[in-house]
């Protein structure tokens, strides 16, 4: 077990004659000692990398990784005292499972055969892939092989354990019972791990705290609630949580946000903390609009409330997403925004409903940097009714 801390670490790729891409871009953060960390971020934006920096497998253009107090830049990946795990598993097919789990502590170790084959033998029934061992990797399927990966790093018991997306080859209902068995081996084994994931709901389930990248820059680390509920930025509040947060870019007219469908009155409070910025982006989830099928008297009167038009319902189950376009939208491709409500509720393409969006549950952005500029209170949560249609 150990911490792990990066420091201002870059990795700029020669592409040609002087063209240079900076895949990773002053990357800062701690790892705590048997912390579970998720990077999380669209494709390409840098997270193999900085894991591939880890484990030694890239060069570190700039900046420092420290295990503990030893600095790793130049250490051989074999000595670094770190496992990885790649989307690939990167089994080998020639040989048994239990030579697969062997053989890395054959080629890193003194250990004597005897131990290693007990090693081998309980990192196999921690696994559950004890009656696997005589088998080579093509008489087992997805789950099976990751398993056997995730058996092989294991039996080094390194101080970090390092995985490429090594649920992504799974089917969906496989993937969701291995994120719940790593979490249960990674918290067994209490070993200090990142978790590299394009999926933002591994990243919200499996994570202690979640890292966002974007473009090779950090966006921000936090809980995943935190990355949730406070997201320091709009892309950060665009990529995490399914379906995404809804964006209204809009302008600043005394205390009123001026969009192009629609006027957002702001409290005197929130006027101030946005302060002298002007041009101000609306964010609201999806699961905070609500929904009205009547639009009686009380609900037209609040300055809140809109009347749009189902455009179409997405049923998942347990929700339906409604996606929805303001009525007043008379161009010819009217821009959609989501609102969900509970699957047990019926609505249909065409109806015409009033959405309300509650002051307690919208966030603010400066619509030019994206910084955010005013996120909903977590104090005021019980406040904002659960979303239906009424």
């Amino acid at each position: 077990m150990a911490t792990l801390t990066l420091t201002d670490i870059t990795k700029v790729f020669n592409s040609g004659e002087n063209d240079e891409v900076i895949a990773v871009d002053e990357v800062s953060m701690t790892i705590d000692d048997g912390e579970f960390l998720v990077l999380v971020g669209p494709s390409g934006c840098g997270k193999s990398t900085t894991l591939r920096m880890i484990a030694g497998l890239e060069t570190v253009t700039s900046g420092d990784i420290t295990l503990d107090d030893r600095r790793i830049n130049d250490v051989s990946p074999a000595n670094r005292d770190i496992a990885m795990v790649f989307q690939s598993y990167a089994l080998y097919p020639h040989m048994t499972v239990r030579e697969n789990m062997r053989f890395g502590l054959e080629e890193s170790t003194t250990l004597e055969d005897d131990i290693i084959a007990d090693t081998v033998t309980e990192t196999a029934s921690l696994m559950d892939i004890s009656e696997l061992l005589d088998r080579t990797p093509t008489e087992l399927s997805g789950g099976q092989q990751q398993r056997v990966a995730l058996g092989r790093a294991i039996v080094r018991d390194p101080a970090v354990f390092l995985m490429d997306e090594p649920l992504s080859n799974l089917d969906a209902k496989l993937r969701a019972t291995m994120r719940t068995e790593l979490q249960r081996i990674q918290a067994d084994l209490d070993v200090t791990t990142v978790y590299v994931t394009h999926d933002q709901t591994e990243a919200m389930t499996m994570g202690d705290r979640i890292a966002v990248l974007d473009d090779g820059i950090l966006q921000q680390v936090g809980t995943p609630l935190e990355c949730y509920h406070t997201p320091q930025n709009r892309f950060v509040a665009g990529f995490i949580g399914e379906p995404s947060m809804n964006f209204f870019d809009g302008t600043i007219k005394e205390q009123t946000l001026v969009a192009q469908q629609f006027s957002y009155p702001l409290s005197q409070e929130v006027k101030s903390t946005i302060g002298s910025t002007r041009e101000i982006t609306l964010g609201v989830r999806p699961e905070d609009i609500l929904m009205h099928r009547e639009a009686d008297n009380v609900i037209q009167a609040d300055d809140h409330c809109f009347e749009c038009v189902v455009d179409v319902v997405e049923p998942v189950g347990e929700s339906n997403h409604i996606y929805l376009q303001f009525a007043s939208d008379d161009s010819p491709h009217p821009e959609t925004f989501i609102a969900t409500i509970s699957g047990m509720q019926t609505i249909s393409s065409g109806e015409h409903v009033i959405i309300e969006i509650p002051s307690e549950a919208i966030h603010l952005f400066d619509t030019h940097n994206g910084t955010a500029l005013m996120n909903r209170s977590l104090t005021d949560s019980d406040s904002i009714e659960t979303p239906r249609l009424r």
